[in-house]
This record gives structure tokens, sequence and C-alpha cells, in this order.
């Protein structure tokens, strides 16, 4: 058990010296949440602007309108890339620590194994 924490300080100590961003960086999380807010946001102009364009019966104030619906929609878009790329690296970052965790201890298995085999 002791070599088993002794490799546990190891990596650690190895992650620390990379100087990578933490799993809940500042920056990774208003970007998520940033994502969210232009999804969101987006959908409220498109809606917006549908009920302005159905509203009135003037020709030049309905195309504005659908402008504008199709802008909201893209930032809808933008937003939902942003929102699923940062959600994705998020999951991605646990699944790696784990998978590496999971390897790490199925080679110590393993060489304990070897090790009274012999």
């Amino acid at each position: 058990m002791l070599e088993n924490e002794q490799r546990v300080e190891q990596f650690t100590a190895a992650v620390a010296d990379m100087r990578l961003p933490g799993a809940n960086s500042s920056r990774d999380r208003k970007l998520l949440v940033g994502g969210a807010v232009l999804m969101g946001v987006g959908v409220a102009v498109a809606v917006i602007a549908y009920f302005v364009s159905h509203g009135t019966l003037n020709p030049l104030q309905q195309r504005d309108a659908i402008v504008i619906a199709i802008i909201g929609l893209a930032v809808a878009v933008v937003g939902s890339a942003v929102f699923v790329r940062y959600s994705i690296a998020q999951f991605l970052r646990f699944w790696l620590a784990r998978n590496s965790w999971e390897q790490t201890t199925q080679t110590d298995r393993l060489i304990e194994a070897l090790r009274s085999g012999e």
C-alpha cells in the first residue's frame, strides 16, 4: 500500500509540474456559462423577431425582423458550439484522469501478480 501512495504522490507532483489548468478553471467555467447564455439569448432574440415580423403589415419591417431572427439563430448556434466544446472538455479531462488512475492500478496489480508468481 505504501508503494501505491508513493505513486499517487509522484503522479500529483508530475501534474503540478506541467502547470495545467485545473478541472475547474475559471476561464473554462466562464466560457461554459457564456455559451449557455448565448444559446438562451439567441433563441429569445429569434422568437421576439418572429413576433415582431408577424405583428406588422409593413414588408420592410418584416424583412428587418427576419434578418434579426437569423442573427439570433446564428448566436444560438455559436453558443451551442461553445457550450458543447467546454462540456466535452470537462468530461474528457475527468475521463483522462480516471483512465490514467485505472491503468496505474492495473499495472500495480500485474506487477504484484508477477512478483508473487516467482
